[in-house]
């Protein structure tokens, strides 16, 4: 290959990018990871431990907007080194002091530092994709690989030493911010003659936000998130108690809602190609409400099975609402990703402080069985809405192709 034919081709920024992606996400999942060490070593109730998770996600939902904005008015690349190592500085911090106060501080930096990453990430794969969903899949991959790897990383390095040991948790931080400056470069590098955020931001002027239908999306998007979020928080106590396997079995579990995101997300990206994404993502919600239910419901070794099944099909959509939300808001880029990849993620961590009262008054199953019926309410928020570009149809006649993305 040429070194024309290699700067024209979109597949190595967007891996530069998906590993980035990874590195970051790392932070968003080794929160919920660290909540049993939290508990054991530290004695935390279930409401305390979900506070950790809340403090996480707090102050992320409320900047996550404000960068979209700023991303939106202008370029903000330096974000993405910068906010990788916010995010691993926090964490790295979490477990070095005793004080339930400064635990809750550090992971709140944190969030500030994902919060920051993902709007203009979420711009900047936008680009590098040049319209192809597949593309962004892989970019959303990314995320799912650093939630499925946390879990393991921190029981590997708190398990051997300790809480103290966090600050072993900042190297992917810093291999993060490295490729996050590579995938910049090579960004910049593949960027066709002409192209670039000036021509973009000037094709989106010619079009319309559709706040009516990214609100709808939106709020799909929280529905799933606080099974999510609520699932990641309570799933290694929960599959402990069920399974009575341990430590090694809440390990396991985490790992496994994390991990088949991978294959939900790829899935999520070549069955919107064929049959479009709003129809994939009503599929998705829809088996999220049975794969729910078994893993709540169902006793035994098998809470695994459904564990996997329940990250496949909760992850089918993820990219797929980044790339609607975009479209619903070709004017307001970076306010759509920063919605669709962390607003309203954030907010279903609103929900865990709920989850864990609720388990300390009667019990973890008790309080996950709510879990169940959002992905039906969030289904009846994704009925009306049409794929972005077409003209409204009647009900039996809503079978539209995805709209082409103009490169």
């Amino acid at each position: 290959m040429t070194q024309q034919s290699r700067a024209s081709s979109p597949h190595h920024p967007i891996l530069l990018l998906s590993l980035g992606h990874a590195c970051v996400d790392v932070y968003q999942g080794a929160v919920a990871a660290l909540v049993p060490f939290f508990v054991s070593e530290r004695a935390y109730g279930y409401a305390a431990a979900s506070g950790i998770v809340l403090a996480a996600s707090l102050l992320s939902s409320v900047v996550q907007p404000l960068f979209g904005a700023l991303t939106d008015k202008w370029a903000m690349p330096w974000l993405l080194p910068v906010s990788a190592l916010t995010g691993g500085a926090g964490v790295a911090l979490s477990g070095v002091s005793g004080s339930y106060a400064l635990t809750l501080a550090a992971v709140a930096v944190s969030g500030i530092g994902v919060a920051a990453y993902h709007p203009e990430s979420a711009r900047v794969a936008r680009n590098a994709s040049r319209g192809s969903h597949t593309a962004m899949s892989w970019f959303s991959l990314g995320g799912n690989l650093g939630f499925a790897a946390a879990p393991l990383l921190v029981a590997a390095v708190v398990a051997t030493g300790g809480l103290h040991a966090t600050p072993l948790l900042a190297v992917p931080a810093v291999v993060g911010a490295a490729l996050c400056a590579a995938a910049l470069r090579a960004v910049a590098a593949s960027a066709p003659a002409g192209g670039g955020p000036a021509a973009g931001r000037a094709d989106a002027d010619e079009q319309r936000d559709d706040w009516a239908s990214f609100a709808k999306l939106s709020a799909a998007i929280v529905c799933r998130s606080v099974v999510f979020v609520g699932l990641s928080a309570f799933i290694s106590l929960y599959a402990r108690q069920r399974t009575g396997g341990g430590d090694v079995a809440g390990t396991a579990a985490l790992f496994l809602l994390y991990l088949g995101g991978a294959a939900g997300t790829l899935a999520g990206g070549r069955l919107a190609d064929r049959y479009g994404r709003v129809r994939v993502v009503r599929w998705s919600y829809g088996l999220t409400v049975f794969a729910v239910a078994g893993l709540v419901l169902v006793p035994g070794p098998l809470l695994f099975v459904f564990t996997a099944l329940t990250s496949a099909v909760l992850y089918v959509p993820f990219s797929l609402h980044v790339t609607l939300g975009q479209d619903y808001l070709p004017r307001r880029v970076g306010t759509a990703g920063g919605v669709t990849l962390g607003l309203t993620i954030s907010i279903g961590g609103l929900a865990s402080p709920v989850i864990g009262a609720l388990a300390d008054a009667t019990s973890l199953r008790t309080a996950l069985t709510p879990l169940i019926a959002l992905p039906a309410l969030g289904l009846l928020f994704l009925l009306p809405l049409r794929e972005p570009g077409t003209t409204p149809l009647s009900a039996g006649d809503r079978r539209s192709k995805p709209a082409t993305t103009r490169t």
